[in-house]
């Protein structure tokens, strides 16, 4: 959430941020409805004054002017009643606007509509040179007999899945090395609720915006997240955190749930889009200032980039453009890894720095060295998500007797077995 006053002062700026970022809002009912609340919060406040001079005068008056005094508060009551409840109203849809507003983002940023618009900046890593005809994982894993997305469908309807043997205990393996890995770079590990109440989804920027694609409870008014980054950041909502603690290292483990509205058609068959999925999520909360976000992002970038050069797998990074990036992201980068059935790299990491768009929201802050209060910073970066990962492990580690190789970091987690084979 940007200031309003920002804003005002602006205007230009964020009308082409909001363009930019595909977002359609009435600017002029938002600032019209911002005059109207501060009117009515001026003309409340005066009535409520003009309520309290009259009953300091109420012990001095005669019984007769008593009565006529307390006929004329009686309609300056009625006045602040009716403007207190304007006031609601015209709070309420000013809040739903400004819930809208969408984060500037930087000028690194490349501008363009949707995904086509985004520059890679850098490849690391070989393509695998196979001189036999490779198979995609979900032949890999039916002919292994550790994937069964078949039962899985029978079981939960479509984008569901099985991992089964091997495929669960490589899938555990990931996740387990991905603890240690983050833990020894001094992440808090934060086991985390998945099932919110609605303010830390508006608080996190996914409401309003993205309802279609999270699942409500109903009986419950519950929501289930799609990233354990949701409870991360409203861990300390409406709080004030000690300037001496930041930035806070947070690394969240969570199943997420995604409906994938939208996606019919688009990466439906196999691991890469499904409705459930584990990850371990890396989130900082750092000091309100471009410098010190800035150096948290190069950080989660790095680290992801480690873990992945740990496991040998190839990947580019891409600059995500204002059409592809959501409204709360002030820069964004993605890591695709090679994919070889889709010939192609594929998206599986997501690195972003919100600046204070998160925290203005989560009414999250710090007193800075002069005591001022001030708002913080938040960023995340994905550090492993499964199952979509174990498609370019399956597909990049294949031999020609259609066994896989485990990568060497992971084999500790599996009982030092180097190869997945079939049984």
């Amino acid at each position: 959430m940007l200031d309003i006053n920002f804003i005002r002062e602006h205007i230009n700026a964020v009308k082409k941020a909001t363009e930019n970022k595909n977002i359609t809002l009435d600017f002029d009912r938002l600032l019209a409805l911002d005059e109207q609340r501060r009117d009515l919060v001026q003309q409340t406040e005066q009535l409520r004054m003009q309520k309290n001079e009259a009953s300091k005068k109420i012990p001095a008056l005669s019984e007769v002017e008593k009565n006529q005094l307390l006929q004329e508060m009686k309609k300056v009551s009625d006045e602040q009643d009716q403007a207190e409840k304007k006031l609601v109203e015209v709070k309420d849809e000013f809040q739903n606007l400004m819930l809208l507003v969408p984060m500037i983002p930087s000028d690194e940023t490349p501008i363009g509509k949707d995904e086509t618009g985004n520059v890679e900046i850098k490849k690391v890593g070989d393509m695998p040179n196979h001189d036999f005809p490779t198979k995609d994982h979900l032949t890999l894993g039916a002919d292994l007999d550790i994937i069964d997305n078949e039962r899985a469908s029978k079981i939960a309807g479509s984008r569901s899945y099985i991992l089964k043997g091997d495929g669960a205990r490589l899938e555990y393996a990931l996740l387990k090395y991905a603890i240690d890995f983050i833990s020894r770079k001094n992440y808090t590990l934060m086991s985390v609720p998945v099932m919110v109440n609605r303010f830390a989804l508006e608080g996190t920027g996914f409401f309003p915006g993205n309802e279609e694609d999270i699942y409500h409870l109903e009986q419950d008014n519950k929501f289930l997240v799609g990233t354990s980054e949701v409870a991360l950041g409203a861990y300390y909502f409406d709080e004030v955190v000690d300037v001496k603690n930041l930035p806070i290292k947070f690394s969240g483990i969570s199943t997420c749930y995604r409906r994938e509205a939208g996606s019919y058609g688009k990466d439906t068959q196999g691991l890469y889009r499904v409705h459930q999925f584990n990850k371990v999520e890396q989130f900082i909360i750092c000091q309100g200032t471009a410098e010190a976000s800035q150096k948290m992002f190069d950080e989660l970038l790095a680290n992801t980039e480690e873990f992945l050069q740990s496991l040998d797998l190839p990947y580019r990074v891409l600059n995500i453009c204002t059409g592809d990036m959501g409204k709360g992201k002030f820069y964004m980068n993605d890591i695709e890894c090679w994919m070889p059935s889709r010939n192609n790299y594929g998206e599986t990491h997501s690195c972003s720095n919100l600046h204070d768009f998160q925290a203005r929201r989560l009414n999250l802050r710090y007193k800075d060295e002069n005591n001022k209060m001030q708002y913080c910073h938040t960023l995340n970066n994905t550090l492993v998500a499964t199952p979509r990962i174990l498609i370019p492990i399956l597909e990049n580690n294949q031999n020609s007797d259609g066994s896989i190789n485990i990568p060497e970091v992971l084999r500790p987690y599996m009982d030092n077995q180097t190869k997945i084979i079939k049984k």
